[in-house]
Order: structure tokens, then sequence, then C-alpha cells
């Protein structure tokens, strides 16, 4: 392997470990918010209990997402020097907001809220949780602002060599930002939709705190099935802007290799990419120009013509994607959606019907479920930057023209090796303490107590 290569899947290991992380934290700093607003309004206890059990999942979620994270910038200087040159006055900004409005909000805000409780009303100490939900998901709102500019670069002009920013409200406004920001918070409350029904069950296979996990399963249902639908939606709108404004990501993957009009949607197909075309594909007509078009109708540009207008405007180069990778990581992430979505009803008729307490097969599944959430949100991100290949920047700069140009494959792969084996270590570990603390018998939480 060469240097760039190296360097991209050193990059996107890290990437997957921490946003292993960034959903939990997302949704559950808003879940524990509710069950604490809940406990406000009722008085009653089980919401406490409940907003307190889960904080300290959170807690564990938050701590991963800060070491994870925190390595990632430091490969903007050592392996993307020259995006870091070309790119620094525009990525720098909202990185830097990011530590200033939101990591510190969020940071200060939980320290208050694990330590306030019996020190604090419980006004402010619910009010110090939302504090650090809002706190979360403007991180991420800051994280993606930067993240959109290499989808869809806006407000910017070339000077010096260099993209220098020109109108900073045209980042924030970046089209882009609204569906992909919308998505990721969406996800964040699905996946910790899930985690709760799956703890839930868990506690209830175990006969622990029987009532306190089954409103923890009810609440869990609700939140999941609200993120699963809205985040399908947002989906939607995010498919309808890729379809108009970065149609070489959108037909790849659809692996679309020819303009059509009306447009089918491939349920699935055999991929040929050396021949450009698709084997045994059952497809679904019309779907896919109705998907961005909301009408039966409407262009959609195959990967063909667009490779043609790309080297006429760019330049010769291989300006495809990784087609079957696209193709494939779509269809993962709406089978793990479907079924999720499957389950959560599933699960919510047996509560309604009193019998999900004795439905211990099922009860098992909600356990298993867990991974689905965690693959959904891993395929979407690899969707989202492997989408741009081979751009870092689309339009601006190419991932060749951004990699560090004075680092060597040896010390590119000793640092992925190291990197790897501390991220492995780290996952094992956090994995380790949230399972510990999960199989820890929870019945003092009936008394009032912690678990």
């Amino acid at each position: 392997m060469d240097v760039i290569t190296l360097s991209r899947l050193q990059f996107a290991i890290t990437t997957i470990y921490h946003f292993l992380f960034v959903p939990i934290s997302l949704g559950l700093s808003i879940f524990i918010a509710i069950m604490q607003t809940m406990y406000l309004k009722t008085d009653n206890i089980v919401y406490k209990r409940l907003a307190k059990f889960i904080g300290k999942l959170f807690i564990i979620s938050f701590a991963m997402g800060v070491v994870t994270g925190i390595v990632q910038e430091f490969h903007f200087g050592m392996n993307w020097s020259e995006y870091s040159r070309f790119m620094g006055d525009i990525f720098g900004a909202p990185l830097a907001l990011e530590a200033l409005t939101a990591f510190f909000l969020e940071s200060v805000f939980l320290g208050v809220w694990i330590f306030g409780e019996g020190r604090l009303s419980k006004k402010l100490h619910c009010l110090s949780i939302w504090l650090v939900a809002f706190g979360s998901n403007l991180s991420a709102f800051w994280i993606l602002v930067a993240n959109s500019f290499m989808q869809n670069p806006v407000g910017y002009a070339l000077q010096n060599g260099r993209a220098e920013m020109t109108d900073f409200l045209a980042l924030v406004t970046n089209p882009y930002v609204v569906g992909q920001y919308a998505h990721t918070v969406l996800s964040g409350i699905t996946t910790a939709g899930v985690i709760v029904v799956a703890v839930g069950a868990y506690k209830i296979l175990r006969g622990e705190n029987i009532e306190t996990f089954k409103t923890g399963i009810k609440a869990g249902i609700i939140y999941s099935l609200v993120g699963l639908f809205l985040v399908m939606g947002s989906g939607h709108m995010q498919a309808q802007f890729i379809g108009k404004n970065v149609p070489m990501k959108m037909a790849a993957m659809e692996a679309l290799w020819e303009t059509q009009d009306p447009a089918p949607f491939t349920v699935i197909a055999n991929i040929d990419t050396e021949n450009k075309v698709n084997h045994d594909a059952i497809e679904i007509p019309y779907l896919l120009s109705g998907m961005i078009y909301n009408a039966p109708a409407g262009e959609v540009k195959g990967i063909n013509e667009m490779q043609e207008t790309f080297i006429a405007q760019y330049g010769y180069d291989d300006y495809i994607p990784n087609v079957v990778l696209l193709f494939w990581s779509f269809r993962i992430m709406i089978i793990c959606g479907v079924a999720m979505i499957a389950a959560m009803f599933f699960a919510g008729f047996l509560l309604y019907t009193k019998r999900l307490e004795n439905c211990r097969w099922f009860l098992n599944c909600l356990v298993l479920m867990l991974p689905l959430p965690f693959i959904a949100n891993t395929f979407g991100w690899i969707i989202t930057e492997a989408g741009r290949q081979p751009w870092m920047v689309v339009g601006l700069q190419k991932v060749s023209d951004a990699v560090s140009q004075n680092i060597t494959v040896g010390e590119v792969l000793t640092t992925l090796i190291g990197f790897t084996l501390i991220y492995a270590l780290l996952a094992i570990a956090a994995l380790f303490i949230a399972v510990k603390f999960v199989r820890k018998d929870a019945h003092k939480l009936d008394e009032g107590g912690e678990a």
C-alpha cells in the first residue's frame, strides 16, 4: 500500500471508532434530560432512577468520545498537512467554535449534573442535564459544518493558493448541513432508544426492577420510533439534495451507470465495475426519480456521463467512487432500519398486551438487536465519506493533493497499527465497564439507591 491508501485507512479506522460513541452521546443526553424532566413534573421516582442508571452509560460514552475524538484532530497535522494548509482558514473556524461553545458547555454542566444532585434545586439540576444535551448536539453541529464544506463548498474564495472564508453565514447555512445534521442527531436518538430497550430487556430477563425497566422500555420504544421515522425523513431530504447537487455520490449509491429518466431503484444487483454494468438486477421502476424529485419522472445522471463531464472540467482522473461499497452500504443501512422498526413495533404490541415480560425469546432478540444502530451508523458514515472520493474537498482539492508530503509508508503503517491496537483496547475497556455496570444487580433502585 502507498501513503495515501494507508493514511485514508488510518483516518477511516479512527473515525469509525469515534463514531461508535458519538451517536450514543447525542441521543442519550436528550433521553436522560427527558427522564429528568418527567421526574421534575411527576415526582415519580422511576424516572429519576432511569435517568441515573442511563446516565452512567452516557458518562462512559462521553469519556470514550473525547479520547477518540482528540486523536482525529492530530491527523490533520500528521497525515493531511496539505489539506490543513489549503483548508485551515475555513476548517479551523467551526472546530474552534466546537471547543469554545459546545465542548466546554457540555463538560462543565455534566459535572454539575453528576455532583449537583441534593445540592441544587430540582429545577436547576434538571436544567444542567438539558445544557449537557444542548452542548452535545451543538458540538455535532460545528463538526458537521466543517464536514459539509468538504461535500459542498460555499462561502469561500481561492486566494494565495488556499481556500479562504469570505462568508461565515454561508458556511453555517450550507444546505448540506441541514440534512446531514438532522440525520446525525436523529440517528443518535435511534441509537439511544435501542440501547435503552436492549438494557431494559436484559434487566427484565434477570428479574431486576421489572416495573422500572418496563417503563424504560416503553420510553425507549417511543424514543427510538420517533428517531427511526424522522431519520427516514431526513434521509429522504438529504438524498434529494445529493441527487441534485452531488449526483456522482447518488449514482454510485445506486450503481446507476447510465443516465435515465425516469430512473429505477435497484434493490439488489451483481455489480460489474470493470465493464460498468449490473447483472441480475432487481429494480423498482420510477422509484429513484420519485425519491429525488417527488415525481414519477426526472433525469438522474449516470456514472459514465459524469465521469466524462468531470474529465472535461477537472482533467483526466478516475472520478468514480467505490460503487460496490456505496451500493451495499446503503442497503445494509436500510435493512438495519427496517429491522429496528419491526422489532420496536412488536415490542410495543407485547408491552401493550402485557405479555412482554413473559416473552423471553423476544426479550433475548431485543438484547441481540443492540448492534443494529451501530452497524447502520457506521455504514451511513462510510457513504458520506467514501461517496466524495477522489475529492478531499469536492471540486477544490483531491485526496492525492491533501496528504502530507514528508511522511513515509513505514511511519504511517506504524502509527496505523499503534492507533488500531490502542483503540481496540479502549473499546474493549469501555465495553467491559458498560457490561459490568449493566450486569450489576439493580435491585437497590427499588429503594431509591444507585445500581
